[in-house]
């Protein structure tokens, strides 16, 4: 039900900027915007921005922003989710900055949670918290291992740890000081996933994750989300974004890189390297492969590793059990993660 406010701010609290690109959510726009208005922390403005909308989403925020004037509702000046946060980053005026879905919910005190911790922390970091998968045909048992290795991570502030496994910082659940954003270029990179690129440049400027042990932000999957059903969000533009940072960031060029496995991942990880003419081993544990050669690169059985003098590895085995297997055997070899090798999966 829609929500008239009557908001008296203090001069004292920091402005919160949230940015919310939207198109065709007009399910959902009501609840997301009724929590945001629910929160317990009441200096913020959202820019929430249109992105060619068809249904009725656009007349649902139009109303809200009548009834509340801290919302500003905007049109895309451009094409997509980038340009979309570009625009609304452009018009927005807060100290601090954080992103929303327009099909998800806050907690009542997402807000405040985040902009505490990074009133506590400073700046140079970035505030994170857990997050809650909901659905009305049920979640899936894959993106329940997602949210529950998320949520490990973000208990610790351990989320770069894993960085090149999966995204770890959860898009719409984020707040960071403006001078630090604009310091990572924001959204000004056009490369998808955008939120996977710019946690990879928060890596790079070496942004810290404050630890968080609460759920401040509920996720909805529903079949036909923009991160199930758009390009952008295929596999293949998340190994690009992978080995692009890879290479810029950790590639090692006066050790001998390894490749490990030749599924669909490491064939496309295996592929990227040759056209890059970057210099690497191919190693392969099925035996129908080993010693065949997939683009004129031959593939080596497990033992060629020990033939080898301080490699450096890059991992796309995607069994867990093998995975088990091969972190024991880098292990033994004193060997680290993050340092010595890399799981792309």
């Amino acid at each position: 039900m829609l929500k008239v406010e009557f908001v008296f701010l203090s001069m004292q609290e920091p402005l919160i900027s949230i940015l919310i690109p939207f198109k065709n959510t007009e399910t959902y726009l009501p609840d997301c915007l009724d929590s945001i208005l629910d929160q317990s922390y009441r200096n913020w403005e959202l820019l929430i921005v249109d992105d060619s909308s068809t249904d009725k989403s656009y007349s649902i925020v139009e109303t809200y922003a009548q009834n509340d004037f801290r919302i500003k509702l905007l049109k895309n000046n451009g094409d997509g989710i980038i340009d979309a946060l570009k625009f609304g980053l452009s018009q927005s005026k807060g100290a601090y900055i954080t992103r929303m879905d327009s099909d998800d919910l806050m907690t009542s005190d997402k807000l405040e949670v985040l902009l505490n911790n990074l009133l506590l922390n400073g700046r140079k970091h970035l505030a994170v918290g857990m997050v809650k998968y909901f659905s009305e045909e049920g979640i899936s048992d894959g993106y329940e291992r997602y949210e529950k290795w998320l949520n490990e991570l973000t208990l610790k502030g351990d989320n770069y740890f894993e960085i090149y496994k999966e995204c770890v910082i959860p898009s719409p659940c984020w707040m960071i000081h403006r001078e630090d954003l604009m310091e990572c270029d924001a959204f000004k990179p056009n490369r998808y996933p955008e939120d996977y690129d710019l946690t990879f440049r928060f890596y790079k400027h070496h942004i810290k994750c404050i630890p968080c042990d609460k759920v401040l932000h509920h996720w909805r999957d529903y079949p036909t989300r923009t991160s199930r059903t758009h390009e952008h969000y295929a596999q293949n533009y998340f190994l690009d974004i992978k080995l692009h940072y890879f290479l810029e960031l950790d590639y090692d060029n006066e050790r001998t890189l390894t490749v490990w496995g030749a599924g669909f991942k490491g064939k496309r990880v295996a592929k990227m390297l040759k056209k890059r003419n970057v210099p690497f081993i191919w190693i392969c544990n099925n035996p129908k492969k080993i010693g065949k050669h997939i683009y004129d690169i031959e593939l080596n059985s497990f033992k060629y590793l020990s033939e080898l003098k301080n490699p450096q590895s890059i991992v796309t085995v995607a069994n867990e059990s093998s995975q088990d297997r091969i972190k024991t055997y880098f292990s033994i070899q004193n060997m680290h993660p993050m340092i010595d090798y890399f799981f792309f999966c």
